[in-house]
């Protein structure tokens, strides 16, 4: 087999890898993907605190993306890198705003590259693989680390001539560094911000919104909301409370823009106040939360604490509804549902039939199969509140069972 040529151009496929190489390949990618955190994050403990900041999902994904780009591109050479190149780029801003010269970040790069090669080594020997096919394997595997260094290298650019405006870049680097998991030292925050003519508030809250934010945006702003918009998840955040002028603020400025503002906090838990919105914002992208021009977190906490952590959630309504397993599903679903809204009203068998539009009667009766089924639970204060508890959130997602 020839050995395979460094692509000349970023993109190029990386032939003559045979496409069964990335059928072995492909399993091993979770595997692959947790080896690479830990060895990485052991190496550079930098990016142990940014996986564990605001940015660590986005991280994630790029990391993941860029594995399987890679093998992707080995199955099916005219694969698409889109995704994968804006969040490498978002890497190259990352760098760039915490000051760092991108040799770290390469390092990482090829660190993985080499945890990859080991995987491959340990599959040749798995599959008798060629000693060619590894070769021409590693040849192509540390060409596409130049390719990901290249395109990084794009986003930190984009930032440093950004830079040329410096106290635009240092109050983004300001608000990258009262988002990350691990605060900076008082001092040093108190430094940026007057280095930035920025001045430190007691309290603020962020607000989330879709990408990519409109382009007056900036202007439309008071001049002390500090800004991330040219990235994936746009956020802003606001000094100080939502008062009547900075909502008629942001209701101008936000015009058309799907947006949520978050929870007013302490400063030193900023990073709460943008985790919170996105997630309302993305439950209402899930059609879980109405969308209105301008949504609030302080609207829609009780969804928000329902929906934290739906697997969990899942579990309880297993075990709560345990006794109902053995009905048949139809059966199963109508108990469940009259039981949800049952426990949710505490209202008479009459109202709960006009909500679900049965006969009081019905209701009544299978009031009291649940009663047969479910009795000593419901009688418990602790099993009823993880009953409706369970049974509200299911609500919420669309589905009252737990299939």
């Amino acid at each position: 087999m020839p050995s395979i040529a460094r692509p000349s151009v970023l993109g190029e496929p990386l032939d003559p890898l045979p496409k069964k190489f990335a059928a072995f390949m492909r399993p091993l990618l979770p595997g692959l993907l947790n080896e690479i955190r830990i060895e990485v994050t052991r190496s550079y403990p930098v990016y142990g605190r940014l996986l564990n900041g605001p940015d660590g999902d986005a991280i994630r994904q790029g990391v993941e993306q860029a594995l399987t780009a890679f093998v992707d591109r080995i199955d099916n050479p005219g694969s698409s890198s889109e995704v994968r190149n804006e969040l490498l780029r978002r890497f190259g801003r990352v760098e760039a705003y915490e000051g760092r010269d991108l040799e770290v970040l390469q390092g990482a790069y090829r660190l993985g590259a080499r945890i990859a090669l080991r995987r491959a080594k340990t599959l040749g020997r798995q599959y008798s693989l060629s000693p060619a096919l590894i070769l021409a394997f590693a040849d192509a595997l540390f060409a596409y680390v130049e390719e990901l260094e290249a395109i990084t290298r794009e986003g930190y650019a984009e930032v440093r001539e950004r830079a040329a405006t410096e106290e635009s870049a240092l109050r983004r680097q300001l608000l990258h560094f009262l988002l990350t998991a691990s605060p900076l030292p008082r001092t040093t925050i108190s430094e940026l911000c007057k280095a930035a003519a920025w001045e430190l508030p007691r309290s603020c809250f962020l607000v989330a919104l879709h990408h990519p934010a409109p382009e007056h945006l900036q202007t439309a702003l008071d001049r002390d909301v500090l800004t991330d918009l040219d990235i994936p998840q746009p956020h802003l955040l606001v000094p100080g409370d939502l008062t009547p002028a900075r909502l008629d603020m942001l209701r101008t400025a936000l015009a058309g823009t799907r947006a949520v503002l978050g929870l007013t906090v302490p400063v030193a838990q900023a990073a709460d106040s943008v985790r919170w919105a996105r997630r309302v914002l993305q439950l209402v992208d899930d059609d879980v939360i109405p969308d209105t021009p301008l949504i609030r977190c302080e609207d829609h906490l009780t969804t928000l604490w329902l929906l934290s952590d739906s697997a969990l959630v899942d579990r309880i309504a297993a075990r709560e509804l345990a006794p109902l397993d053995e009905l048949p599903a139809r059966r199963r679903d109508r108990l469940v549902e009259t039981l949800r809204v049952h426990v949710s009203t505490r209202a008479p068998a009459e109202q709960v039939g006009e909500v679900l539009g049965v006969h009081a009667q019905t209701v009544r009766y299978r009031l009291r199969t649940l009663d047969a089924y479910l009795g000593d639970r419901l009688a418990d204060p602790d099993h009823r509140f993880a009953i409706e508890v369970a049974l509200r959130s299911l609500h919420l997602r669309g589905h009252d069972g737990t299939d």
